[in-house]
């Protein structure tokens, strides 16, 4: 018998995905548990496994296609009885098209519905008055593009007017250097949407204090060694996330989040760790779970392996989810301090910077230390700045203290 196949509420939120990739086709055998299609959601490329063995009738979802949490993309003939024919629900054709949706593309063009273009060109599309049914696509697998629409809005007679056109396609361009359209998509365009869902939704302020990291910068090297030996690199982000342990419980608004819709406050009492992590696809935010319970070398290595499977695209949803605390570093990059974005719904974000060493004045003498910023971005709603001053202050005692920071890191 048939089975429709739905778009399963993979949680945090996620209520759509787009369709990237597609790993059975219609009439192909698959499965139970082998990894049917890659979703892109708001936080993760996630791959989903095929919900039973049996074989595929019908794909009711492209790739690029953006689904609902819970619409069918796919019917699959589970060999229980009799599969049949499974039409295509009326919303994906034309009602006069229907009983020849199945036949080569030479038959009657389907819905707008069903033509392969990302949320933004069909709004495009919208804007200039242009029916994307009636287009050929020039983008990847006939996928239609903003330059598509905006070639056949121009050449449309029942297109928009000229002053709506030309407020849309921005003014004509001139003489000059040539330039480039990159579509924002993908996770570009989630970063962007995120990034600034967080600065309309949380009143975020910036504290900035500086950080003698001399002796934690002994201390790593001293274990370099042991961390060699075990396999894994030791850099400093271990030695920092075991800090904020102390700090963070004895300043638990720092680590909670604001539930608008009860009105709460939620204090957490676990504490897990955002990484945010440079990728070609742009930033993720990998999470390391249960910090307090692991010392620098099991960190360092998960850190590592996070790192890894981030840039390689890799990452699983529950990797990415339940933060409780991000860190941010710039550090290798340069510069001298920065004020990161809130990674909401967390309340604050912790920002690290170049290590150099620099005059400080102590006991009244110049010496030379090793020195460093530390930024932390935090939601006012929630987080007063004396409260953000003093958990830094907390933080940089730590750091500063080989024997409160030895305490914590083993």
């Amino acid at each position: 018998m048939t089975f429709e196949f739905k778009l399963p509420d993979i949680g945090e939120g996620v209520a759509e995905g787009e369709i990237l990739k597609w790993m059975a086709r219609v009439g192909d055998q698959i499965k139970e548990d082998q990894p049917l299609v890659e979703i892109m959601t708001d936080k993760v490329n996630v791959q989903i496994p095929a919900p039973r063995t049996g074989k595929v009738l019908q794909i009711l979802a492209k790739e690029g296609d953006v689904a609902k949490v819970g619409q069918t993309i796919m019917v699959i003939d589970d060999g229980s009885g009799d599969g049949g024919a499974y039409p295509a629900p009326p919303s994906t054709l034309k009602p006069e098209h229907t009983a020849v949706a199945t036949q080569p593309e030479t038959q009657p063009v389907p819905s707008p519905q069903s033509v392969l273009a990302t949320p933004a060109t069909r709004r495009l599309a919208r804007e200039l008055g242009v029916d994307i049914s009636q287009m050929k696509g020039s983008g990847p697998q006939g996928r239609i593009t903003d330059e598509d629409v905006k070639r056949f809005a121009s050449g449309s007679r029942s297109g928009p007017s000229t002053v709506t056109l030309q407020a849309a396609l921005g003014p004509k361009p001139g003489a000059g250097p040539s330039e480039e359209l990159v579509p924002l998509r993908g996770v570009r365009k989630t970063i962007a949407e995120r990034m600034l869902k967080s600065l309309q939704t949380t009143a975020q302020v910036t504290h900035v204090d500086e950080a003698d990291m001399t002796e934690l910068v002994l201390l790593r090297e001293a274990f370099k060694g042991s961390a060699e030996k075990r396999g894994v690199h030791l850099t400093f982000m271990p030695f920092i996330i075991k800090a904020l342990v102390p700090a963070l419980k004895e300043f638990p608004y720092v680590n909670s989040s604001l539930d608008e819709r009860s009105g709460n406050i939620v204090l957490k009492k676990y504490y897990n760790v955002g990484i945010a992590t440079d990728t070609e696809q742009g930033l993720v935010v990998p999470v390391v779970r249960d910090v307090d319970k692991k010392d620098i070398f099991e960190l360092a290595g998960e850190i590592e392996t996070l790192a890894d499977r981030a840039r390689k695209g890799q990452l699983t949803l529950d990797e990415v989810r339940g933060g409780t605390f991000t860190i941010t570093n710039v550090g290798a990059i340069g510069g001298l301090f920065a004020t990161p974005i809130v990674n909401a719904p967390e309340v604050a974000i912790l920002g690290l910077h170049k290590i150099a060493k620099r005059p400080v004045v102590r006991d009244g003498k110049v010496e030379i230390r090793d020195t460093t910023f530390f930024s932390l971005s935090f939601d006012h709603r929630v987080v007063d700045g004396a409260y953000a001053a003093r958990f830094t202050s907390r933080l940089i005692e730590t750091v500063q203290d080989t024997r409160k920071l030895l305490s914590e890191v083993l």
